[in-house]
């Protein structure tokens, strides 16, 4: 029988299990990572609608992992963040020049190419795509995976970056707090007439918000956005059905001519919104990363982010553990990793899911509360470098690589 050995096994190779793959490559730490996906699949070309702001912290940990320079003129900066309730009045974070940009919006598919070209080229990251896992045992003696060839994978600790639906995290009886919004998130790309000037716009309706996320120019010169519509569930198979002309000029009676007249750009389609959050993040030999950890409303861009944080986290936990000669899947450092990221991903997705009830509420006096309090945030100072803070992914106990540093 075939025994394979690493310091980890990551069961899923989305953007956050191969950045977490690249990270502990980074830091001398080997991984096997198990993904049933067709790698060549994901390579179509074509913009296929899905796109991912990249906060300037996870950027700079791109950057210490020697990633980002796979990614060098292929993302869009943005230069500022526009919050309106409806088309009315709002607040502009800027960014401050010195700093750079508060993100860069990425096409999934161009952060999903750039990570595996990393991870294949990684002399510590052996890559299974597609493979499939067949059975998993965690015990004091370690996790051993079984997977669709036969072959048995080994290693101190599994951790779980499948996603959603993880199914370790439901083999492992992890209870899970969750529900949905009863609205479903319309995703495409767009062509306008007017450039963007690295501006995203986040536009609240009772229906539910706009976002129009700036996206680098096409070669030819047209400007380029992706939208992320979130409609009630009753309306989006109509809505996604539209013919092109259609459904482009409803988006743009949406962003009130802001970017001129536009086409659709690409492919579009829909998925239903709802928020889970686990009751915890590790368990024996076990532990959770990105969406198998958490899911929250798209309303503020930082799903991925979150994910990215939770890398950074868990791989400065696991190499000082390393230093200090101590097992990988070691249940002190397992303990310190689910404190260091219990509160920041509480905080992110009640504030996210309150900001999605509130400005889901409809009448005058909703209204006027929340542009009050937009206009509130835009006056103060020290309110308004809070929010900016959360939109860099600069706030609370950073990780060495957020900073930009190795640990």
């Amino acid at each position: 029988m075939r025994m394979d050995t690493a310091d980890v096994i990551i069961l899923g190779g989305g953007l956050v299990g191969l950045t977490l793959a690249s990270a502990l490559d980074a830091h001398g730490l080997t991984s096997i990572v198990v993904d049933p996906a067709d790698p060549a699949a994901q390579a179509a070309v074509g913009f296929d609608g899905r796109a991912s702001a990249v906060a300037s912290a996870s950027w700079r940990m791109l950057q210490a992992i020697g990633v980002a320079d796979r990614l060098e003129g292929q993302g869009c900066p943005i230069r500022t963040i526009r919050v309106t309730d409806g088309l009315v009045g709002g607040l502009a974070f800027d960014a401050d020049p010195a700093d750079g940009p508060l993100g860069i919006m990425f096409e999934n598919r161009v952060l999903r190419a750039a990570l595996r070209a990393a991870a294949v080229e990684a002399g510590g990251v052996t890559l299974l795509q597609p493979a499939r896992p067949v059975s998993t045992v965690r015990d004091a003696a370690g996790v051993r995976v079984t997977v669709e060839d036969g072959r048995v994978l080994s290693a101190p600790l599994l951790i779980a970056a499948e996603g959603r639906g993880s199914p370790t995290r439901e083999a492992a009886g992890i209870r899970v707090a969750r529900w949905k919004y009863d609205h479903h998130a319309i995703i495409g790309g767009i062509h306008h007439e007017r450039p963007h000037d690295g501006v995203a716009h986040e536009i609240f309706y009772p229906a539910g918000p706009f976002a129009i996320l700036p996206m680098r120019d096409e070669p030819d010169g047209r400007h380029r956005s992706a939208i992320v519509w979130s409609v009630a569930a009753r309306d989006g198979p109509a809505l996604l059905g539209l013919p092109d002309r259609a459904f482009a000029a409803e988006a743009e009676k949406r962003m009130g001519g802001l970017l001129g007249a536009i086409t659709t750009n690409g492919a579009r389609a829909s998925y239903p919104l709802g928020f889970h959050h686990a009751a915890h993040i590790t368990g024996e030999r076990l532990a959770l990363v990105g969406d198998a950890a958490h899911g929250i409303h798209p309303i503020a861009g930082q799903g991925l982010n979150l994910g990215f944080r939770d890398v950074a986290a868990l791989v400065q936990v696991l190499v000082e553990a390393a230093r200090l000669g101590m097992d990988p899947g070691d249940a002190q450092s397992l303990a310190r990793y689910e404190r260091w990221r219990a509160l920041d991903t509480f905080l992110v997705a009640s504030t996210t899911d309150g900001l999605t009830r509130l400005f889901g509420l409809g009448g005058r006096t909703a209204a006027t509360v929340r542009r009050f309090g937009l206009a509130a945030v835009q006056r103060i100072p020290p309110l308004k470098d809070r929010f900016m803070a959360e939109a860099r992914g600069e706030s609370g106990d950073l990780p060495d690589l957020l900073a930009g540093r190795l640990v």
